[in-house]
């Protein structure tokens, strides 16, 4: 990725959302693509390699999902859906056929914008794959499997700690439910989420996240959660 000017591809029929992104993105440095349709989107992602993709999925000749699968056959291109299509089913979809992230329409320019800076830096950076990360005073040590806060070590259960460790290596990212069940409690468990809110709760209190204004751990409705990137 050019350090100078990352590259945004936008897979977008609506031209005022196109202008709108472009005017945003070019304020902010980037170099913009831009593309009406999913077959000239995938043309445009090949061709130009481009360091992310903003796509919508409601798109004039295919729909957005077949564009983020065919996209995941040849690129791991890191992939921003934005769509007015708000529900539970859009969003595991498309998470689980490789998007990156999830916003609905209308949205904000800031909150999107910083979707883009979190996207691109893991892509550039190799952040996932560091051996510590961190969400502000939070940490995650993979190496020693340990979790300090402000400095102090967080006793966790093993449960706990494996649900925490897969939102960390996607900081900033959403996480499905059926990703983390199957990560952590097997496939056989994709579907038992009560697991899965017990052990956020728990991890909650012990990191003192208080659910309706969380430091860390965002929850995305009916879709799974987000470990918050300071």
């Amino acid at each position: 990725m050019s350090s100078n000017q990352p590259t945004v591809l936008v897979i977008d029929d609506e031209a005022q959302i196109r202008k709108f992104l472009r005017i945003s993105l070019v304020a902010k440095g980037y170099k913009v693509i831009e593309s009406a349709d999913g077959s000239d989107g995938l043309a445009q992602a090949a061709l130009g390699k481009p360091d992310m993709v903003v796509l919508d999925l409601g798109l004039p000749d295919m729909d957005g999902q077949q564009v983020l699968r065919e996209l995941r056959e040849w690129s791991q291109v890191p992939v921003l859906v934005l769509s007015v299509r708000a529900g539970e089913g859009d969003k595991v979809t498309a998470l689980d056929a490789g998007a990156n992230d999830y916003m609905t329409k209308p949205f904000g320019i800031q909150e999107f914008l910083a979707r883009v800076r979190v996207l691109l830096r893991q892509a550039g950076s190799g952040e996932l794959a560091a051996a510590v990360i961190n969400s502000g005073p939070l940490s995650v040590d993979f190496a020693y499997r340990r979790v300090t806060l402000d400095g102090s070590e967080v006793a966790l259960t093993r449960k706990e700690y494996a649900v925490l460790a897969v939102l960390a290596r996607h900081l900033g990212r959403v996480v499905t439910q059926q990703h983390l069940l199957k990560d952590v409690w097997g496939a056989s468990h994709a579907d038992d989420s009560h697991y899965l809110r017990v052990v956020i709760g728990h991890l909650r209190q012990k990191l003192g996240d208080d659910p309706a204004a969380p430091r860390f751990i965002i929850t995305e409705a009916g879709v799974g959660y987000r470990l918050l990137e300071h």
